[in-house]
């Protein structure tokens, strides 16, 4: 059985011959070539707005460890940035809003945004580590909410 019919079978509660293996923050600091992908990227932002560089680090703990799932590299504030909040990461401090919601009218001037416009390069990274995945293992998101 490959990853990707370990993944899907275990999705559907079908048998398979394992339990299928992915890990949270699977492309993150622990890795030297993610070290060295971030510093190409000049930034976090600069790594996920670029689909190159983000499909890069997406795939670097498939080649390293063979999981079972890549993991798109992305950040669930890239919507809310999007949106009109203003992201931007404080060293040492994470992430912070320049318009952060405090208030009805706060919520009443966010915007709704089109995925392949305001946020195309995550679109656009998703298309290309697809392909580059070439069915190896299949490509999972995350979402987070308030």
């Amino acid at each position: 059985m490959n990853s990707r019919d370990r993944f899907l079978a275990a999705l559907r509660r079908q048998p398979h011959d394992r339990a299928p293996v992915w890990i949270m923050r699977q492309a993150g600091r622990y890795l030297p070539e993610y070290r060295a992908t971030r510093a190409k990227a000049g930034s976090f932002m600069g790594l996920a707005t670029n689909p190159e560089l983000a499909c890069e680090v997406t795939l670097q703990p498939i080649d390293r460890f063979g999981l079972d799932a890549a993991i798109l590299f992305s950040d669930i504030l890239t919507l809310p940035n999007a949106m009109g909040l203003e992201l931007a990461f404080e060293t040492g401090e994470g992430p912070k809003f320049a318009n952060p919601i405090r208030d009805l009218k706060a919520v009443e001037k966010l915007a709704v945004p089109d995925p392949e416009d305001a946020i195309g390069y995550v679109m656009d990274a998703v298309r290309l580590i697809v392909r580059e995945l070439d069915g190896r293992v299949p490509l999972i998101g995350f979402a987070g909410s308030p």
